[in-house]
């Protein structure tokens, strides 16, 4: 244990019945041991109320939970019909929309576990997850994703029929292992009128114990893992979330992240049905802060790229205005800044720094809220990877309270939690009520908790490694936990640099650092085996051509961006000033900056936005020879 100590959390009932015992199950959440049967409750109780919004032809939609269960119902037993039995995979690669949600508790409901694919993945990555799935069925989005399929369709033979979810652009197309939702639909509507009482039936044959989702890792060092989450799992998961977060059955989401990993599936599937809150699907990736705007969400959960990208608006739309507004902005920002370091100290806000934040909160604070769709919030929430501590309190400064917290998809969701009432910056927060945490003897965060998986999928020997000898979730990660009972993530074990003179050194703080820059996107600090460390720079397309244009300085293109001296001399600002505030073994000696945009499509980052590291240094392998030659 390394002399610390694990931190244990009491469940405080929030009318939710749970056993005493964390270790022992079932959860019940309003009588309910399975999420199945909880939605089954939630459809026929919110009957009426919105469950979904999307937009169709540039007006948003309402979809009811009467609508929710019907569908999903359909899709059910549609897929009964063609043979599917309990405990077997049902893919789906489709970007997030309602019919994802659907056919997600379409497919738990008659006892089937749905696989979610990213949308992003290739053909080849397609193939290798419905195989190692051992799915027998396919959902597909559209004909972007039938194309991939098709693509690979002999790789795949297992599969008896593929669902697109949208016909557009496939008129006239015909083929005997394809057919279309609508044609779904009417089967498993045929289906119920003929057997009325069997979706009620199948539902009530879920067992705590049963599989209800089997979710890949995102594969940041090889072929993803399947894990296996049950519905004791997940109704754990569930059940601690009134104690640690603030919910609504009022409260408006934005859906954007990929449903197919543990974070979206959580913020947009399992705590709208705890709560019977409504779910609003971007219309893509690229519109979601319009979107944001439309919809001005009470709860807004992201990871920190998002974050950071609306920091970066904030700072081009700062440098474009006069400067009357630059000026007002800079006395706004240090009005909320002195109230933010006083609520962070937990000190009493006197009464100068008050009166100084609502006056500029008034004039021009609120406006800028709205602007950015954040008025109504009641609570951000970021997570999977780290954020820096600076861009939270800039956050807090402006009115928008983004509370960091740390999960994994072994864990079904989140471990620990910042919150309103326990907010500590540069930490994770505290580990969520019923579940253990302790720093093992090499520094590795584990965990205990009911929520921890059953097991990877077909791998016996990769689920043992994921515990220790004693039953804890091994995390992989390295941490501390302070007095308080409060995590601190400081970095992956397989992550840890060590420079040829010996020195240990954590590359995520001085990455957080970089990334805290408006002009930084992300980067890469390497140095493993040399001498010191030098450092891979992905500067924010958006932020530095604003720069280059104001500038008048020449470009064509990103690459030719990346080349420009004044920018190269800009990032070179940057990290002079991460570098003051590390101890000289851990100042960057030299950088590059990369000089091609990564996407999810790019092997080098994952669909949730993490640099596949070891991907990103083979890649760009030539730059970091040119640091050290």
């Amino acid at each position: 244990m390394n002399g610390e100590k694990a931190i244990p959390r009491q469940r405080v009932a929030a009318g939710i019945s749970i056993n005493a015992d964390p270790s022992t199950g079932p959860y019940f959440v309003d009588g309910c041991d399975t999420l199945v049967k909880l939605w089954a409750r939630r459809c026929a109780a919110l009957e009426g109320r919105t469950a979904h919004r999307e937009k169709e032809y540039g007006i948003w939609q309402s979809h009811s939970w009467a609508d929710f269960r019907e569908r999903a119902m359909w899709i059910g037993l549609g897929l009964r019909k063609l043979g599917l039995k309990r405990g077997e995979c049902v893919s789906i690669l489709a970007e997030d929309s309602k019919e994802w949600i659907y056919a997600d508790l379409g497919i738990q409901a008659v006892g089937g576990i749905p696989s979610g694919v990213y949308s992003t993945d290739s053909a080849r990555q397609l193939a290798y997850l419905v195989n190692d799935s051992d799915s027998r069925y396919l959902f597909v989005g559209d004909d972007e994703q039938l194309d991939k399929w098709l693509s690979v369709r002999d790789d795949m033979p297992g599969l008896a029929k593929i669902i697109v979810f949208r016909s557009d652009g496939l008129s006239g197309f015909a083929d005997d292992r394809v057919m279309f939702l609508e044609d779904l639909y009417d089967a498993g509507r045929t289906e119920a009128e003929l057997n009325p009482g069997d979706f009620d039936d199948e539902i009530e044959r879920s067992r705590p114990e049963d599989v209800a989702l089997l979710v890949y890792t995102s594969g940041t060092t090889g072929n993803p893992k399947g894990a296996m989450l049950t519905h004791s799992n997940i109704m754990y998961s569930i059940s601690t979330a009134p104690d640690t977060l603030l919910m609504s059955p009022d409260d408006e989401h934005v859906c954007f992240l990929p449903l197919c990993h543990v974070l979206e599936r959580t913020v947009s599937v399992l705590h709208p049905i705890a709560i019977g809150s409504t779910v609003n699907f971007a219309e893509s990736p690229e519109t979601v802060f319009e979107n944001i705007r439309e919809v001005s969400p009470t709860v807004f959960v992201a990871v920190p790229r998002v974050w950071e990208k609306m920091h970066s608006r904030v700072s081009n739309m700062e440098a474009d205005s006069t400067w009357l507004g630059r000026w007002a902005f800079g006395r706004a920002l240090g009005a909320g800044m002195a109230r933010a370091d006083a609520e962070l100290a937990g000190r009493p806000k006197s009464f100068g720094v008050t009166v100084r934040y609502l006056f500029w909160d008034l004039v021009l604070l609120k406006n800028l809220r709205r602007l950015l769709g954040m008025d109504r919030l009641r609570r951000g929430n970021t997570g999977a990877v780290s954020i820096s501590p600076d861009l939270l309190r800039w956050f807090l400064a402006i009115g928008v309270r983004i509370f960091e917290g740390y999960g994994m998809t072994e864990s079904a969701g989140i471990m620990t939690l910042n919150s309103a009432a326990a907010n500590r910056l540069g930490t994770v927060g505290r580990n969520v009520p019923g579940s253990e945490i302790r720093i093992g003897q090499d520094g590795e965060i584990q965990f205990r908790a009911a929520s921890c998986f059953k097991g990877y999928w077909r791998d016996n020997e990769r689920s043992a490694d994921a515990f220790t000898a004693d039953g804890w979730l091994r995390t992989g990660d390295t941490g501390e936990i302070d007095a308080d009972g409060y995590l601190t993530v400081t970095g992956r074990i397989k992550d840890i640099i060590i420079t040829s003179g010996g020195k240990n050194i954590a590359p995520a703080k001085i990455e957080d650092r970089l990334k805290a820059s408006p002009y930084v996107s992300d980067a890469i600090v390497i140095g493993d085996g040399r001498k010191h460390i030098t450092c891979l720079i992905m500067i924010d397309q958006e932020t530095v051509e604003k720069f280059a244009q104001d500038n008048r300085l020449p470009f064509s293109d990103f690459a030719s961006l990346t080349q420009v001296r004044e920018v190269r001399n800009l990032i070179g600002g940057v990290v002079d000033a991460v570098n003051g505030d590390f101890a000289r073994v851990e100042q960057i000696k030299d950088f590059r900056l990369i000089d091609v945009l990564l996407t999810a499509e790019d092997e080098e980052l994952t669909a949730t936005m993490k640099l596949r590291r070891s991907f990103v240094e083979k890649n760009h392998g030539a730059l970091v020879d040119e640091m050290y030659a």
